[in-house]
């Protein structure tokens, strides 16, 4: 196939959102100093110490941080991209695929998720702990292997939320500026949006933006989550859609609770349980239907991972309809 006729069909906004999500798959989340995310970070870490010395460390502070980020990221991503497609516009489409492929985390929560299955399979507790480490922010140290196959359940049905399905909706909704929007948000809530001191007023509008940036994708997650157990070997349509409907509000904030307990619902497993944090108990609670049994095997990481991939294949599927219908509002490769 030419050049030209690679650039057009990658220039198809759903082909191009199956490449970015192919290529996430592929080769997963490697860390390295210059990822996308990572610079976003060091450059919100760095505009929080500035506005703060400046006296921006309430709401309007927050407000600033926000289009800053907007403006500096959001706005150099498009000098780039402009830079290289006037090089080639080869170039160009290659920068905006390996920034829609950052964006997205199912390659790099699947690695994790095997990874502590693997280790957990092993008898290797030390080493599982680790790798459950980089999922949750709970103390490993007293986990067992149920409680660190149950952290990477939980993780993944959480981040599915904001690693996959709200990048690929606001995708469809506003192209790869609309996965860099929402991106932001996302990066401002886990840095800032914290209810504390320091915080409290900062971080708010961060907190909040991000609160409405995964509204409608958290609750389209839990209803892609019963279509997919419809199919799904082992899944409970009646649970999934039950105890997302009934359990959801049981865990904090306005979407975690959507995909977490939707998927217990859906493999016919209790998940949480007893968390702590810094050596405080912060959770006993169990979600998922109470006489089904606790979750905790590497079967239950399996069918977890098998259950992310169905979601997000529904997700492809539904918007290559919206796409075959003439829906995909713009993309940035248009």
């Amino acid at each position: 196939m030419e050049i030209k006729s690679l650039q057009t069909l990658a220039e198809n906004p759903f082909v191009f959102m199956c490449l970015c999500l192919g290529i996430d798959i592929v080769l997963g989340d490697p860390a390295y100093s210059l990822h996308p995310i990572r610079v976003l970070g060091k450059l919100l870490s760095w505009v929080e110490k500035i506005l703060r010395q400046w006296g921006g460390s309430g709401r309007i502070g927050g407000v600033m941080l926000f289009l800053i980020l907007l403006g500096v990221f959001g706005g150099g991503t498009l000098v780039v991209r402009q830079l290289l497609t006037f090089v080639h516009p080869m170039l160009g489409l290659a920068w905006e695929l390996y920034l829609g492929y950052s964006l997205l985390a199912l390659g790099d929560l699947v690695t994790h998720g095997k990874r502590i299955a693997r280790e957990t399979l092993q008898g290797n507790l030390d080493a599982a702990r680790q790798a459950a480490s980089m999922l949750v922010g709970r103390d490993t140290d007293r986990m067992n292997f149920a409680a660190c196959n149950r952290a990477a359940v939980e993780s993944i049905a959480e981040s599915l939320v904001d690693g996959v399905i709200s990048p690929l909706f606001w995708f469809v909704c506003l192209g790869l500026p609309g996965m860099i929007l929402f991106k932001i948000a996302s990066t401002m809530d886990s840095m800032v949006g914290y209810k504390n001191e320091r915080y409290l007023k900062f971080g708010w509008f961060g907190a909040r933006l991000d609160d409405v940036m995964n509204f409608v994708p958290a609750r389209l997650t839990w209803i892609l989550i019963t279509l997919f157990s419809v199919i799904g070997r082992g899944l409970s349509v009646t649970k999934a859609w039950n105890v997302g409907l009934t359990q959801h509000a049981l865990l904090p904030g306005p979407n975690k609770g959507w995909s977490e307990t939707a998927a217990a619902g859906s493999l016919g497993i209790r998940l949480a349980g007893p968390i702590y944090k810094h050596g405080i108990l912060v959770n006993d609670l169990w979600i998922g239907q109470a006489s089904d049994l606790e979750g905790g095997s590497e079967a239950d990481v399996t069918r977890m991972i098998t259950l992310a991939y169905g979601v997000t294949g529904f997700f492809v599927l539904l918007a290559g309809i919206g796409w075959r219908l003439g829906y995909f509002p713009f993309s940035f490769t248009e």
